[in-house]
């Protein structure tokens, strides 16, 4: 909103109002204010739990200070979620696409998680929605987010290609082959397509479409078929295995403030071509705009640990968790970056497999033994750690550290193929 009224005062020359056509200016501007949203308003809408009694009901299961958080107070994504979207609103280009793709999923994904956690505390149940319809509503919103990559004709992407005349016909050579002719003309192809890009590859683009190209002419009239499938299964993926991760105090936010601040750098560079042309990488016309939103998202998550730090005065709740992975799979998704989710939320990644593994595990020895046994003490991974006796803020720290590796080993692939 008030990118706009900063473009008409421009237009009438308003000093300073030019400075705000620039995203790293308005991202800067996302940042401090998302960081007073939830440091100002946090602890009104803390308040506002606690009067309302929506604590936290926590299970005995022998871990050191737990039932110390008992009736602490949860649904505290609500902070995060108005943390994001008031920044985004404010000072986003809200005609741009990809900014309405995030903020429908951000809302999304913040009803689903809202909901979960008003039946588990409103009505004592400790199951909330049912997983069902949980999968249904994650599905849903895959595929509104799907639908707008996909059809919208505002998210393409474009090539540098070589231009070279033969004398008898002008013929345009692939980007490799430009990349090797540096005294020739080029051009800039502008592609509607499903290309993303793969990590550790040389000439590291992949389009879907091949998956499917056996079609033959139906190829690209029934693209979606692969897509929304692909996006379906990362956006429910994430969004669950962020849900995992929080069960201590700020690992969740921080790991998640990590990886935004990871995907800003990301949207960026793909944002803006002459990153894009010096890196060899796919440029996204109009997605630098991202970065204003990602800016939000991280401000919010860092905001978010003045109060969710050990010891936490708030939890996120399914509120929170829910969000932060759904908007974490979408906007990788957006800047074609979703195959670097392995590396870039390998913390989400290890604690949904030490939950697969150590409930498989136990299924089968139970079925084959007549007992069931475990290869973590406790799952997810964290509360292994914890039943080893280590201090809940030092497991969060080394979590930390492990993300901000895996952060600098997704930036890495920009250059190393």
């Amino acid at each position: 909103m008030l990118y706009y009224l900063f473009q008409y005062l421009n237009s009438i020359d308003f000093p300073g109002a030019g400075v705000f056509n620039y995203i790293t200016f308005r991202a800067a501007v996302a940042v401090i204010l998302s960081l007073v949203i939830s440091m100002l308003f946090g602890k009104k809408i803390i308040g506002w739990l606690q009067k309302n009694q929506f604590g936290e009901t926590v299970r005995d299961l022998g871990l050191e200070g737990q039932m110390a958080k008992q009736g602490t107070p949860t649904m505290g994504g609500l902070i995060i979620l108005a943390s994001i979207l008031v920044p985004a609103l404010l000072v986003g280009k809200l005609d741009n696409v990809y900014v309405q793709i995030m903020i429908i999923s951000t809302i999304g994904f913040g009803i689903i998680g809202f909901t979960d956690d008003y039946l588990k505390i409103k009505y004592k149940n400790k199951d909330g929605l049912a997983g069902k319809f949980k999968i249904v509503g994650q599905v849903a919103i895959g595929l509104v987010a799907g639908a707008m990559l996909y059809f919208s004709d505002g998210t393409v992407i474009r090539h540098k290609e070589m231009v070279v005349d033969t004398g008898v016909t002008t013929e345009i050579q692939s980007q490799s082959d430009a990349n090797s002719n540096n005294d020739k003309d080029y051009t800039w192809q502008e592609t509607k397509g499903l290309k993303t890009t793969i990590p550790f590859v040389k000439n590291n683009e992949f389009d879907y479409m091949w998956i499917i190209s056996w079609m033959g002419d139906w190829t690209k009239e029934l693209g979606w078929i692969i897509f929304f499938p692909i996006v379906i299964i990362i956006t429910t993926a994430v969004s669950n295995g962020a849900n995992m991760t929080d069960g201590l105090d700020g690992l969740a936010t921080g790991t998640s403030a990590i990886i935004g601040t990871t995907l800003g750098i990301f949207a960026y560079l793909s944002g803006n071509y002459i990153f894009a042309d010096y890196l060899n990488i796919m440029y996204i016309p109009d997605s630098g705009e991202l970065v204003v939103f990602i800016a939000a998202f991280v401000g919010a998550c860092v905001g978010f640990l003045w109060y969710n730090s050990y010891p936490a005065q708030v939890f996120m709740g399914d509120t929170g968790s829910l969000s932060i992975g759904g908007i974490i799979a979408v906007f990788a998704i957006a800047i074609r970056k979703e195959l670097l989710i392995p590396i870039l939320c390998g913390i989400f990644l290890v604690e949904n497999l030490s939950v697969i593994i150590q409930v498989a595990y136990f299924k089968y020895t139970k079925k084959k033994y007549g007992e069931g046994r475990r290869v973590f003490k406790m799952a997810p991974l964290h509360h292994h750690y914890q039943k080893l006796g280590i201090p809940e803020p030092k497991i969060v720290s080394r979590f930390w550290i492990v993300g901000i590796m895996l952060a600098i080993i997704s930036i890495v692939t920009l250059k190393l193929r």
